[in-house]
């Protein structure tokens, strides 16, 4: 079994369950092992489950009618992620979602969250605050997107992620910010010669 500290803690930063009520929802989690390069979600299929990553990293992009691909999140230990329309509404997906890194999940399914939900009130609480953050984190984004310029979104999310940088393939994070690879190159290259 796989060590679920991370995800218990996460839990309980957000509200403190009962023990039955933890209980209950690590019944519904099931964790999935999941090779680089493997996707959990693609367009066109309903995005059944919600995914906390335990290990590794995920992205998650479109690809618009040219071809192009726009990274929308980035996911690495501790964080969630879906297509969370298509997860909500349970609609078809819009999104891919892949994995960056041989990766451990835990999910969810969607029914299985319904019943937790209308099981208790702190189970509720939960989720509900689970999709007040995801809300607000993408709304930071879409207000960071059109008042910042490309280089105060690299340093920004430099700041608030200096971990994740690391991790990504540049290309990704490129297209998360908004710039072409080269670009983002350019940035990089600068900042080295600033501290040199």
């Amino acid at each position: 079994m796989e060590d679920l500290t991370l995800f218990i803690e996460n839990i309980n930063k957000k509200v403190v369950l009962l023990p039955d009520e933890m209980d209950a929802l690590l019944s519904e989690f099931k964790v999935r092992k999941i090779k680089k390069r493997q996707f959990i979600v693609q367009p066109e299929f309903v995005n059944k489950q919600r995914t906390y990553v335990l290990e590794g990293a995920f992205r998650s992009y479109v690809v618009d009618e040219k071809g192009v691909e726009h990274t929308i999140q980035f996911a690495i230990e501790d964080w969630w992620i879906a297509d969370y329309n298509s997860y909500i509404y349970q609609t078809p997906a819009t999104m891919f979602i892949v994995a960056l890194e041989d990766s451990v999940i835990l999910q969810i399914n969607h029914e299985a969250e319904q019943k937790l939900k209308s099981s208790t009130h702190n189970l509720e609480t939960l989720f509900r605050l689970m999709a007040e953050k995801s809300a607000a984190f993408f709304a930071r984004r879409v207000v960071t997107m059109l008042t910042q310029n490309a280089e105060q979104r690299y340093n920004d999310f430099l700041k608030k992620f200096p971990k994740v940088v690391q991790r990504l393939p540049q290309y990704a994070l490129a297209s998360y910010l908004n710039m072409t690879t080269e670009f983002l190159s350019k940035i990089r290259n600068e900042k080295v010669k600033k501290k040199g």
